[in-house]
């Protein structure tokens, strides 16, 4: 249950309670901004090598290869925005031909970074006044042979981090105090490279993409630590981002990264077949996360053709994109609109697997008629609904936060002489459907536990998990598992939790883990002194009540002895060669009697509204016409309604009820 101030916990409890909804439409998704890109340049330049930064003036620096002459240009914009003009560029000279460049920018200090005409000496040009001018080359290292990507990036002290890559080696050397050291092999291994991209963020973050042994193509994550995840100057291992198969005529190249508020990147998937087509893919990091726990939302298609990718940077304000032939603007501070006052009715359905609502505001006056745009510009299909239940207090008007839905559609009603406006949500289950499975997902047993598996689920969402308490087997047992080409999500996870005792609640963007047991004490209580309104307590027969689990050479059971003796055995099995230990086999035996008992006990009651009431909790219910006191029971769904109109006001919740 989340928790409620004492103000609020009265005002809810009181026959005199002042109803209090909030409903904040935010331009997000699963917490995130959602970037709405809009397009500032298109030139006439030729598509090739490129880069962009932003220096600390809030100029936009900008650097790209001529694909015909190899010359190498910059660009200056002062106070970029619509109406600047993107498409003079000052030469500096011509370079390697194979070779791709590298700007990295800290306060007034911006450096660009090329190979010379030999293809193996790297050069760096230096402004200490945010791009206006610029020192002399200044040569760094010579590699063996033709040097393939460029990446760099400062740390906040003042340390630039140069990658290059030579054949399938990223090699890395740094500046210290002006001075530049010896570059230093990475320690993994792919076949080959076709770009990578670099952040400081803690770590020099980096987003690599190539062929691995098998002539798979990959894009990879990475870490080059400075001591935050990763110790000082060793790599991280690679850890797969997405992945083509040998043979599917899919490649990914040229990934760029850049962070904000959340890690954001580029790259480009290209298809070498009938229909071909070359296209930047995007995706972003989760809130929370860090870079080196390689959680991405799935990547998503960018309405451009480019075989060089875009280039991301950021102010303080605005990210950026560009290309060699366009620029993007778009704002980070996602828009909002509070619609708290238009509310008509409020139809609030929480479920164990699925949850909606549907939010009805006034239209008399034709008010909801141009969403998308001015004041109403986050209504959109896909944006965030916050919904925070409350009351009006002796502290004054009070909420909880936590409940988040996405609008997946809207509908206008006019009749009777009234107009509304009807929006229909969805929450985190409803995101999990929708996203499918573009190829298979394979994990072999002992590479990750249930929870990472889940963890990486949700990510492909946007969402994250989080837990409020688990059991030892989701994060004991590391499965054989797979996701099978076009299975939802919410399939995926559904299988997931049917290994473990564990259930799945969200606050928000954030999916909970939690572990019932019978032993769980109360969270809240009804019928003493928070109204009851109506009850309804069944019990019937369990659906199973002895179980039997097979798995790899091992064997449990479990019995529910009182049901059996009442109305003999209802068995179910459970084959899983996952299950390798007598102990796991009775864990999970447990486990599936468990769920069975939990829904052999049903009813719900009727209450005046609890704000912080959720999914699992435990509620002790006092109602003596039924002769229960102090009763336990699980919430198994919580259906809230609330119409704020004098006439037809009503403020309530129906909860659905289940075994502790």
């Amino acid at each position: 249950m989340r928790s409620l101030s004492s103000t609020l916990l009265a005002a809810q409890k009181s026959k005199s309670a002042s109803p209090y909804v909030k409903i904040e439409i935010v331009d997000r998704v699963a917490g995130v901004a959602r970037l709405n890109w809009s397009r500032l340049y298109t030139g006439s330049e030729a598509d090739c090598y490129h880069a962009l930064a932003v220096a600390g003036d809030g100029s936009l620096i900008r650097a790209r290869v001529d694909a015909s002459t190899y010359q190498l240009y910059y660009q200056r914009v002062t106070n970029p925005g619509p109406g600047s003009d993107f498409s003079g560029w000052t030469g500096v000279g011509t370079i390697s031909s194979v070779s791709g460049i590298a700007l990295a920018s800290l306060g007034a200090t911006v450096l660009i970074f090329y190979v010379a005409t030999d293809q193996k000496t790297i050069y760096v040009k230096e402004s200490t006044d945010n791009g206006a001018s610029w020192g002399s080359p200044v040569s760094i290292t010579t590699a063996s042979t033709s040097v393939g990507w460029l990446a760099a990036d400062f740390s906040p002290s003042g340390v630039v981090a140069l990658l290059y890559s030579v054949g399938g080696t990223v090699s890395v050397v740094k500046r210290t105090g002006g001075t530049w050291g010896a570059p230093q092999a990475w320690t993994n291994t792919v076949a080959s490279i076709t770009g990578f991209g670099c952040v400081h963020e803690g770590d020099w973050n980096v987003v690599v993409s190539g062929k691995d042994a098998a002539n798979n193509f990959k894009v990879w994550t990475c870490v080059y630590g400075d001591g935050y995840s990763q110790s000082s100057g060793t790599w991280s291992a690679l850890a797969e981002l997405t992945t083509a198969n040998d043979g599917s005529n899919v490649e990914f190249h040229c990934p760029f990264v850049g962070s904000a508020d959340v890690f954001r990147l580029f790259v480009v998937e290209k298809y070498a077949a009938s229909q071909s087509y070359s296209r930047p893919i995007w995706s972003h990091s989760l809130p929370t996360a860090d870079f080196i726990d390689n959680l991405w939302r799935e990547p998503v298609p960018f309405d451009l053709s480019s075989s060089y990718g875009a280039a991301i940077a950021f102010s303080n304000t605005y990210a950026w994109l560009s290309t060699a032939f366009g620029v993007w603007q778009a704002t980070l501070t996602p828009a909002s609109v509070e619609v708290t006052a238009d509310v008509v009715n409020l139809a609030l359905s929480l479920e164990p697997v699925l949850s909606r609502a549907r939010v009805e505001l006034r239209n008399d006056d034709g008010r909801y008629q141009d969403i998308g745009s001015g004041s109403y510009s986050s209504i959109r299909k896909g944006s965030e609904i916050l919904v925070s239940p409350g009351y009006r207090t002796t502290a004054g008007v009070e909420v909880s936060t936590g409940l988040a839905f996405w609008i997946e559609g809207w509908e206008y009603i006019s009749h009777g002489g009234r107009a509304t406006f009807v929006i229909y949500v969805k929450d985190g289950w409803g995101l999990l459907r929708e996203w499918r499975a573009r190829r298979q997902y394979s994990w072999t047993a002992g590479s990750k536990n249930v929870f990472q598996l889940l963890s990486f689920v949700l990510a492909r969402v946007g969402l994250e998990l989080s837990s409020y308490s688990t059991s030892l087997v989701i994060t004991d047992q590391y499965p054989a598992f797979t996701i099978h080409p076009d299975e939802s999500g919410a399939t995926a996870v559904g299988r997931l939790l049917a290994i473990v005792p564990d259930v799945l609640f969200f606050r928000g963007r954030v999916g909970y883990i939690k572990y019932p047991q019978a032993s769980d004490p109360s969270d809240y209580s009804y019928g003493l002194d928070h109204p009851l309104m109506e009850g309804r307590y069944r019990t019937h027969v369990q659906g199973f009540n002895r179980v039997q689990v097979y798995g790899s050479g091992v064997f449990n059971e479990s019995f529910g002895w009182g049901e059996i003796e009442a109305v003999y055995d209802h068995l179910t099995q459970v084959h899983d060669l996952n299950l390798d230990s007598v102990s796991e086999a009775q864990a999970r035996a447990n486990a599936e009697l468990t769920r069975s008992q939990r829904q052999a006990i049903q009813g719900q009651i009727v209450v005046p509204a609890n704000c912080g009431q959720e999914l699992w909790d435990v509620v002790a219910i006092t109602d003596a016409r039924a002769g229960l006191t102090a009763a336990q029971y699980r919430v198994l769904g919580l259906n809230l309604q609330y119409s704020p109109l004098a006439r037809e006001a009503r403020y309530d919740q129906k909860i659905l009820l289940g075994g502790v």
